[in-house]
């Protein structure tokens, strides 16, 4: 086979056709990116000389403490993907705390974590409080704010210019996580039991602000990527984190309007990260959209790569799968190469697989 492209290499993985080899992705999405202090031993190690700034300094990327990676990184491990990321809102902007936090811009505090790299949830709007008047009163930043797209068309067009590499447009989480932080955890979980109207109706207040963000986004640049990149957990490392029937019943039809925007306004594929053992909602997924699902979590129940192959490979692709929690912090170099070299073959034939 002849050599591919990096775009020819990843378009034929997204639609399950053979490449030259696996697509690779590091950081097109905030999912797939590396943490400052880990980029920081890294080109450290590889005798690159760049400093560590932050992928972006507000929203998920604050929250996890992401590294804006030089282009010089991803060129030495061939990375086949570039990301582009929604801009901060010009109305609304975190509150630095004088402790070290922050409070963000749907009204949610969070701290820094002692000894780790990230922020951690510690206070919302509505923990306390929690009713029609409250959802009522409780404002979003301004969805038609200029701030969201301003550059974007521009930082497509320029990698399209610069690289040849596939192009991924990266969203936040859509309403699990926003709500999970506004409400709490306990509370959620209670909430989707004994008040769901109430919950489903804080939800929509999110998703019509992200409807609206996300198809501003999309008639941006909805012309010019590969793969539009969205997020929400919605499981443990043992199953789902609520019934598949409640999924089904109250969060599936509000992803389904999401994902059905996305795919009405571009025909980028559907990338959904969802953390956990999602193997009893991956026929859901496939029902309402999703056309890849990071980052497979294969140190979880029921996720075996050579199962999901089998049993979902023709309808879905899988974007990761390589152990983050055991091999990578703590295999040898030898293990990590015996597991780049499992998943990809049990997930790289015929395409449908993107490794990260």
């Amino acid at each position: 086979m002849e050599n591919m492209t990096h775009r020819e290499r990843v378009l034929a993985a997204l639609h399950h056709q053979q490449p030259d080899r696996v697509p690779i992705d590091l950081g097109s999405t905030r999912n797939t990116g590396i943490n400052r202090y880990a980029y920081r031993r890294l080109i450290d190690y590889l005798g690159i000389d760049d400093q560590v700034r932050p992928l972006q300094d507000f929203g998920s990327s604050r929250v996890q403490g992401l590294a804006k990676i030089d282009d010089r990184v991803l060129e030495r491990f061939g990375v086949d993907l570039r990301g582009i990321f929604l801009g901060e809102a010009d109305s609304r902007h975190d509150t630095d705390l004088p402790d070290g936090g922050y409070i963000d811009e749907f009204g949610v505090t969070r701290v820094p974590v002692e000894g780790a790299p990230y922020y951690d949830w510690a206070a919302s709007p509505m923990v306390n409080e929690f009713s029609m008047d409250v959802i009522r009163r409780w404002t979003l930043p301004d969805p038609e704010d200029p701030g969201y797209t301003r550059g974007l068309r521009d930082q497509a067009l320029r990698i399209r210019r610069k690289t040849d590499c596939a192009l991924v447009l990266h969203l936040d989480h859509i309403i699990v996580h926003a709500t999970q932080y506004l409400r709490g955890f306990e509370n959620w979980f209670l909430d989707l039991a004994l008040q769901p109207d109430l919950m489903g109706s804080l939800m929509d207040k999110i998703l019509d602000y992200r409807l609206t963000v996300t198809a501003r986004a999309l008639a941006e640049v909805g012309d010019l990527i590969d793969v539009v990149s969205c997020s929400d957990d919605v499981a443990d490392q043992r199953g789902p984190i609520v019934s598949p029937d409640m999924y089904r019943k109250i969060i599936k039809p509000r992803h389904k309007r999401f994902f059905d925007l996305i795919h009405a306004h571009t025909d980028a594929r559907l990338l959904f990260h969802s953390c956990g053992s999602v193997y009893r909602l991956l026929p859901d997924f496939v029902e309402i959209g999703v056309d890849f699902i990071n980052p497979v979590q294969v140190s979880c129940e029921d996720l075996d790569t050579e199962r999901l192959k089998r049993e979902f490979g023709a309808d879905l692709g899988f974007w990761g799968a390589i152990d983050s929690m055991h091999v990578l912090p703590h295999g040898t170099p030898d293990d990590v190469r015996a597991e780049v070299n499992r998943r990809i073959r049990d997930l790289g034939p015929d395409g449908g697989y993107i490794l990260a």
